[in-house]
């Protein structure tokens, strides 16, 4: 908005032939709108302007919430204490399950560890019919080739 004021300003001050600013060129008393131009399309790209509006509209919510506890005789920083000691509680007990989930987790994974290391080394077979074959051969049993 600062942009657009600043331009409409330095427009006046041109047309009026004030000081200075009637020997500068056109280029430079249009920039101000320019400049507001870029300064809205990156505001709109980034989400600023929907975040400034999510903003007003989540303090219309807060205060016309209290105003219904104010008509209900209710104390609305009271609530407020207490929406503070719920949120306090859930994130107290989030963060006990991380802590939970993270020593299950290490359980698990040492678990797997232990289990893949203590396999038996299977370099000697390529798939489980080399394996199959290699123990009938080994117990002397005939292969059924029909299978």
């Amino acid at each position: 908005m600062w942009f657009v004021i600043s331009g409409v300003l330095l427009i006046a001050l041109k047309l009026a032939d004030a000081g200075p600013f009637g020997a500068w060129s056109w280029w430079w008393v249009l920039s101000p709108f320019a400049l507001a131009t870029v300064w809205w399309w990156w505001a709109d790209f980034t989400g600023y302007t929907k975040r400034r509006e999510m903003d007003k509209m989540d303090a219309r919510k807060l205060a016309r919430r209290r105003k219904s506890l104010e008509a209900l005789g209710l104390d609305p920083r009271a609530y407020d204490k207490q929406q503070r000691k719920a949120m306090a509680f859930r994130n107290s007990r989030q963060r006990q399950a991380d802590k939970v989930e993270g020593k299950r987790g290490a359980k698990r994974q040492e678990q797997r560890d232990s289990i893949l290391s203590s396999r038996f080394d299977s370099g000697h077979a390529s798939s489980g019919i080399d394996s199959v074959q290699a123990t009938q051969q080994a117990t002397r049993q005939p292969v059924d080739s029909k299978r």
